[in-house]
């Protein structure tokens, strides 16, 4: 371990960094300086009394869910893709649909950036009638202080892309 540094990890809450009083007497016993917003001054004893709470909850979480699940798998609550099988429902989300999104989200995408560089696109097509390489048209929209979309410089597969989507 490194020493020197004067790094301090910084956690919103104890039992977000671990609800495991082993894990964190590790932590504590490897040197590494912490932070609980919810307990900036708090000292060692009471950070592990803190992860000893923070456990036991968790523990409890777990057996009321466990409980509540059974519960309602005893009242005859079909749970989970079963409920929506029973229910005469498909998955949400198949194969298929999630082609079709991805496809719609490309074309949205697509004309979007058409969309953007209808300013550009005539000067780069020009360019490209005299037989300008990509970089240079790249170079030439720079030097007229064109940007891409968002915001940065042009670049030869930048100006490649513009002329593809267009296309």
């Amino acid at each position: 371990m490194r020493s020197g540094i004067g790094a301090v990890l910084l956690v919103a809450k104890l039992d977000r960094l671990s609800r495991s009083v082993k894990f964190i007497a590790t932590v504590l016993d490897a040197g590494v300086e912490f932070r609980a917003c919810d307990m900036p001054d708090a000292s060692r004893m009471v950070l592990h009394i803190m992860a000893a709470v923070a456990e036991g909850e968790a523990a409890a979480i777990s057996a009321r869910t466990r409980a509540a699940l059974g519960a309602a798998k005893q009242r005859g609550v079909l749970l989970g893709g079963t409920a929506r099988k029973a229910r005469g429902l498909r998955p949400n989300l198949t194969r298929r649909v999630a082609a079709e999104g991805r496809a719609r989200g490309q074309e949205a995408n697509r004309t979007k950036a058409v969309s953007e560089y209808a300013d550009v696109l005539p000067i780069i097509r020009s360019l490209r009638k005299q037989e300008t390489s990509l970089r240079g048209i790249a170079d030439a929209l720079n030097r007229d202080g064109f940007t891409t979309r968002k915001g940065a410089t042009w670049s030869a597969v930048q100006v490649q892309r513009v002329l593809r989507r267009a296309a």
